[in-house]
């Protein structure tokens, strides 16, 4: 009988699999919708590359400040493509890089990954292109490098926006600890289908929808890829790095004006599946957490999304862009 089920769901995953396209570390023939450059830098002792895209305001349009867009862990650059569009025809000059880990940027092994390292060299790049003074947009994982650059160069940010940011809470005090060795298994684990069942559940609800395929391509392709094993290291690595480093205690030290774009459905908690069931019924409110970080932050405004999730970029664009663009123009 398990053999029968296993030979039926391995045919279920067929059809995502063969529309899945294997993707090296470098995403070398995966198309970025603005044009890629890379910034050279040295960071412990090895020489390496940040991918970002720098897009100006659209033709005509009187510049206005510089907004940086910082992605998420499972994301890259790419999935801003809406937000930069839109961004740059109301004239804004947008910057959009791959962190060392993600995307189009060098993925180093023997690293240590910390959100005071990635704000460094995000620093660097910045002033490498001449900009002194940004708009800082930061989305799940980057939410929480947005929050450490805000706190490590507080005169350079113009104002802060955390969307569904991720580390509103310390988990490590309610879960156990992954190992390394194990959470490179679970990644090693990983498949297309593996990945979407996950976008699936924790961003959308359960519903999925065909404008959400960008977001799995990048995940899902590295998977089966040349480089999968490079890339399990990689994430295990960087996972370690938000579980272990939560920024949400010095939240009342942010200098920033900030907004919290909030979508309150979201349940985003890493190691719920580590807890018991009484703690994990409580993880990952953001329903809640929205509120108490608002109150946290002494110059934060809230706006709440009721009914989305994590990505509201993706799930609710209108509501978003709006809260966005209206925060940019106070």
């Amino acid at each position: 009988m398990k053999a029968i089920l296993g030979i039926l769901l391995g045919a279920l995953a067929l059809p995502l699999l063969a529309a899945t396209t294997p993707q090296d570390a470098m995403l070398s023939h995966y198309a970025y919708p603005y044009p890629v450059r890379t910034f050279a830098l040295t960071a412990q002792q090895q020489p390496l590359q940040m991918a970002y895209m720098d897009v100006p305001p659209a033709s005509g349009k009187v510049p206005k400040d510089t907004v940086v867009l910082l992605h998420g862990k499972n994301f890259s650059g790419a999935y801003w493509q809406r937000t930069i569009s839109t961004l740059s025809q109301a004239g804004y000059r947008v910057i959009a890089p791959d962190q060392l880990g993600f995307g189009k940027s060098s993925k180093p092994t023997e690293f240590q990954y910390s959100f005071q390292a990635l704000a460094t060299y995000t620093h660097q790049l910045l002033a490498s292109l001449g900009v002194q003074k940004a708009v800082l947009v930061g989305h799940s994982m980057g939410g929480m490098l947005a929050s450490r650059y805000s706190l490590m160069f507080p005169e350079d940010v113009s104002k802060l926006v955390l969307v569904n940011p991720i580390g509103l809470e310390d988990w490590k005090r309610q879960v156990p600890y992954q190992s390394l060795d194990d959470a490179i298994a679970a990644e090693h684990a990983q498949t297309p289908e593996s990945v979407k069942n996950y976008m699936t559940k924790a961003y959308f609800d359960g519903k999925w929808q065909p404008q959400y395929q960008p977001l799995l391509a990048i995940q899902a392709g590295w998977t089966i890829g040349p480089d999968a094993g490079l890339m399990a290291t990689v994430d295990a690595l960087t996972s370690d790095m938000i579980f272990t480093q939560p920024v949400l205690y010095e939240f009342p030290d942010i200098k920033a004006k900030t907004l919290l774009i909030i979508g309150t459905r979201d349940r985003t908690a890493i190691g719920r599946n580590r807890a018991d069931a009484k703690t994990a019924a409580t993880m990952g409110r953001y329903d809640l957490l929205g509120k108490a970080t608002a109150k946290a932050i002494p110059q934060a405004q809230l706006v709440e999304l009721p009914g989305i999730g994590h990505v509201p970029q993706f799930e609710d664009f209108d509501d978003y862009i709006k809260a966005l663009e209206r925060f940019l123009a106070q």
